[in-house]
């Protein structure tokens, strides 16, 4: 089988790359992106990158008529920005993918979406796929990625459409280098209690989703799906124990949710007014950092055979030691 994988250049798509690579029913991956880094990039006789923007039409059909099946990975990831930004970055270029997928008689249409559509800054448990959305999602991120998605179950295509839930592990480059950098500006303090539980997924696992989806039979199409690790656990904890992997004492402090989350929405506030550059906090950033958030993935576990092999633990020495390397 031959398939496009968009997003290739991501922490995400490289590590994609790596298992499919492998795989030996996976003839070609086409993989997209608009700029390679050097350490997230591979080297393989069955990888041909082929960067671009997915918002040109034209390049989005040149890169489907090459492929069977379509990874769409690529998205506008960020907790503020424009909505015209979000909509171009996340929903255009998915009915751009739509389009020429419907002309080119693609066989599986795999779309990687996210948890923030569930998010509404209060603590929420074992969340399943038919749970109910927030009347307002958090972010615009939240809100094109879940609009993405309608597009996707509207379009009659086969599909499979992943949730996966703060990935981490070798090639992260926003979720825990964040609070490194934010520790050793000395900004990085408990909010809340400390004691929120959360779920984690180790990008190796979510790997095997994306693989599993390409395999599944009929039974597990047109279905979306929660992606974790399986084993909640205290987020600053976790935190602490990254740090400490690099050889960091954190001495942690805690600021009440209810002053941080107020100071958010002024900076958020003052920004709209301004010149909308990103605030220090987001009211959806403090929200991640202080209250809990876990998912349910039995449905995973059961129609894809999804089965976690790196336990949480092991994807955050991953991290340590990938993450030391590259200083």
């Amino acid at each position: 089988m031959n398939v496009l994988l968009t997003g290739a250049t991501g922490f995400l798509g490289y590590r994609t790359l790596e298992r499919l690579s492998n795989n030996p029913l996976v003839d070609k991956i086409i993989a997209t992106g608009r700029n390679i880094k050097p350490t997230h990039f591979i080297e393989h006789k069955k990888v041909d990158y082929q960067l671009g923007n997915l918002t040109d039409f034209h390049f989005v059909k040149h890169l489907v008529s090459q492929a069977d099946l379509i990874i769409h990975a690529a998205a506008l990831s960020s907790p503020w920005g424009r909505y015209n930004d979000f909509e171009s970055a996340n929903v255009q270029t998915q009915k751009n993918l739509i389009i020429a997928a419907q002309d080119a008689g693609i066989k599986r249409y795999i779309y990687i979406s996210s948890p923030s559509i569930y998010f509404d800054a209060t603590d929420r448990l074992n969340i399943r796929e038919t749970d109910s959305l927030p009347k307002k999602f958090i972010n615009f991120y939240a809100a094109t990625k879940w609009q993405a998605e309608k597009e996707l179950m509207q379009s009659q295509l086969p599909y499979i459409i992943l949730r996966p839930r703060a990935l981490i592990g070798r090639g992260d480059t926003v979720i825990m280098p964040r609070m490194i950098h934010a520790f050793r500006e000395g900004k990085l303090k408990i909010i809340g209690n400390g004691n929120n539980l959360v779920d984690l997924t180790s990008v190796a696992n979510m790997t095997q989703a994306i693989e599993r989806s390409l395999l599944v039979d009929e039974t597990g199409l047109n279905q979306s799906y929660n992606i974790t690790n399986g084993e909640p656990v205290r987020l600053w904890e976790s935190i602490e124990q990254v740090l400490n992997l690099l050889g960091y004492q954190f001495i942690p402090k805690k600021v009440p949710f209810t002053v941080v989350n107020m100071v958010a929405k002024w900076m958020e506030w003052k920004s709209k007014m301004t010149n909308f550059k990103e605030p220090v906090l987001t009211v959806y950033g403090v929200g991640t950092l202080a209250r809990s958030f876990t998912m349910d993935i039995t449905k995973a576990r059961t129609l894809l055979d999804y089965k976690p092999e790196v336990t949480t633990e092991e994807a955050m020495k991953e991290f340590a030691a990938w993450y030391v390397d590259t200083l």
